[in-house]
């Protein structure tokens, strides 16, 4: 013991604390639960090393091992005779892992001028706090060789795709166009995407901190290239279309326009044309109305093209005959409220002959002996309200109201065309039930290499005659469409002038088109034409659409090489001349 200040100190090794002793259970627990800790760690290391290493694999991999995509190339889409309309192009991307880029300044000016982009942009992506960021898509090969030429760190290149359409505005409507990921976003790039698509490749690759590949390992996955697609298109009356369009719409100082031109034995789709159009190469300029594919996506009220079915259904149902005369005059005809009225006056006509002059006062009468679900009946047979079911993206299926809500006046309006709404292709579909003896086929926008399917029977193969003979007068001289005439052919189509519906109301607006086919004796081609507000002084349909029929469809023959069936210089029909005799008059 010591003192200390008068204060009595105790050795350490003499604390009370010291004489404490602990039970002996606690001693051998705390033993027992080490011992089971280690074990646990034994365990747990002996079974992911030893017996389910996976874990620890896939880990491991995962700091170095990664899966690289191999781009598949997407399936070209050409024309009937094999003229490309779109095909991929071997392209780069070029990528950067931010973590790994550490880039000077000048290597960061260096690679912005070469990606054509601004210095701070390029490096916000490179300070990005992303694991992997796309600095530059669709690189052309000769500017991405210099790219890993500077063997920047962190920044690699892959392989890609881009799209080219060498036929570029012409086609732009039928074709469509893809985005950055090769994805379809319009036209046939967009309906046949799953055909057109294939299926992209894979291969394991070891990469180093920074990101370059040291070495490949495993399996490679080949790609699978997209499936071709052999459109019905033909390129050359394709560009008649779009070209004489094209002139149309510029002499008119229209508003837009669109053409179809149909096959009449196998229902295919020859040509598609729309003014306005745009470049798919270019994408930067890809949006607007000029995008719309008018002849699909568009409705407008059809005017007097439609006053052929209703003749048509008169014949069908016994009401009528080609030469049934139908009292027109004054001109007028009150029903109701409103008054109809033709745009010349006309005394009593034929029925063949209310086709010929384009009379409403006529087709009203006819439309007025008729059912009206019976006439609701054939506008869907004949596809309107209907989808085309091309496939088309934006097929729109047009207006016909119900019968049941239909009102004298409206079904006397729908008689010649107004009232009731349908697109160009459906129009120019629904003619096919004349120009085929009364069957209607389905469309289609491939190419048919075998027979074309059976069409379903509209009319009766009479009926469909005898209308085609009146479609051939309305374009001889007391026609409404002479313009429509081709030397060496005979022809048969129908005019349509109808005023433009603006909200509820009609405008002083104007869309004129003319439908018709040739040869007539054995009809090969069906050619729409559709121009909207044309404002150049002129817009019946017989002054503006018909001449540009009558060019597509001329030089359209002659390019397939179809014999002519007429005399080289244009005649006066005998049935223009002298119309049937009357045999009845209502």
């Amino acid at each position: 013991m010591m003192r200390f200040k008068g204060k009595v100190a105790h050795r350490f090794a003499e604390s009370p604390l010291l004489r404490l002793s602990l039970p002996p259970w606690r001693s051998r627990l705390l033993a027992l639960m080490t011992l089971g800790a280690f074990t646990v760690l034994i365990g747990r290391a002996f079974y992911l090393q030893v017996l389910n290493n996976d874990f620890l694999q896939e880990k491991g991999e995962s700091r170095y091992r990664r899966d690289i995509e191999i781009s598949a190339s997407r399936g070209r889409i050409a024309d009937r005779h094999g003229d490309v309309l779109a095909i991929s192009t071997p392209m780069k991307s070029v990528w950067a892992i931010p973590s790994a880029a550490s880039l000077t300044p000048e290597q960061t000016r260096q690679l912005a001028a070469l990606l054509e982009t601004d210095v701070r942009h390029l490096t916000a992506k490179l300070n990005s706090e992303r694991t992997f960021v796309f600095l530059g898509r669709q690189i052309p090969p000769p500017v991405a060789d210099q790219v890993a030429a500077l063997k920047l760190p962190g920044i690699g290149l892959d392989k890609e795709y881009r799209r080219f359409y060498p036929t570029g505005e012409m086609t732009a409507h039928m074709v469509g166009f893809t985005g950055v990921d090769d994805k379809g976003l319009e036209g046939v790039e967009l309906a046949f995407h799953s055909q057109l698509l294939g299926q992209p490749g894979s291969r394991s690759v070891i990469k180093d901190r920074r990101g370059q590949i040291v070495e490949d390992v495993g399996s490679t996955k080949p790609p699978q290239d997209g499936q071709d697609i052999r459109l019905a298109l033909d390129s050359k009356i394709q560009y008649l279309a779009y070209s004489h369009l094209k002139q149309a719409v510029a002499e008119n100082e229209a508003k837009a326009g669109g053409v179809v031109v149909l096959d009449v034995r196998t229902g295919e789709v020859i040509a598609l044309a729309n003014w306005p159009t745009y470049n798919p190469n270019n994408r930067e300029t890809l949006s607007g109305a000029q995008l719309r594919n008018r002849a699909v996506t568009d409705t407008f009220e059809p005017g007097s093209t439609l006053k052929p079915f209703t003749i048509a259904l008169g014949l069908e149902s016994g009401k009528v005959r080609p030469d049934t005369i139908i009292n027109c005059a004054p001109g007028r005809l009150t029903i109701g409220n409103a008054t109809i009225s033709d745009a010349h006056p006309h005394g009593a006509l034929s029925v063949a002959e209310v086709i010929q002059k384009s009379s409403n006062v006529g087709s009203a009468k006819i439309a007025a002996m008729l059912p009206a679900q019976k006439m609701w009946e054939m506008f869907n047979d004949v596809g309107f309200g209907q989808q085309p079911r091309l496939g088309f993206p934006g097929e729109v299926t047009g207006r016909v109201r119900p019968w049941k809500n239909w009102r004298p006046i409206e079904q006397a309006t729908m008689a010649y065309g107004h009232g009731i709404s349908v697109s160009l292709i459906q129009l120019a579909r629904a003619y096919s039930v004349f120009a085929r003896d009364g069957d209607l086929p389905p469309l289609s926008l491939t190419r048919l290499d075998s027979s074309a399917p059976a069409g379903q029977q509209v009319f009766s193969a009479k009926t469909a005659r005898s209308v085609r003979a009146m479609l051939e007068m309305a374009v001889q001289p007391g026609g409404t469409a002479p313009k429509a005439q081709i030397p060496g052919y005979r022809v048969a189509g129908k005019t349509g002038t109808a005023y433009k519906l603006e909200g509820r109301h009609y405008a002083k607006k104007y869309i004129s088109s003319f439908v018709g086919f040739a040869p007539a004796s054995d009809p090969r081609l069906i050619v729409a034409v559709m121009i909207d507000e044309p404002s150049a002084g002129k817009h019946y349909g017989g002054e503006v659409a018909a001449p540009v029929f009558a060019s597509i469809m001329s030089s359209s023959l002659r390019t397939l090489g179809i014999a002519p069936d007429a005399p080289l210089q244009v005649a006066q029909s005998p049935a223009a001349a002298k119309p049937p005799a009357a045999k009845a008059r209502l």
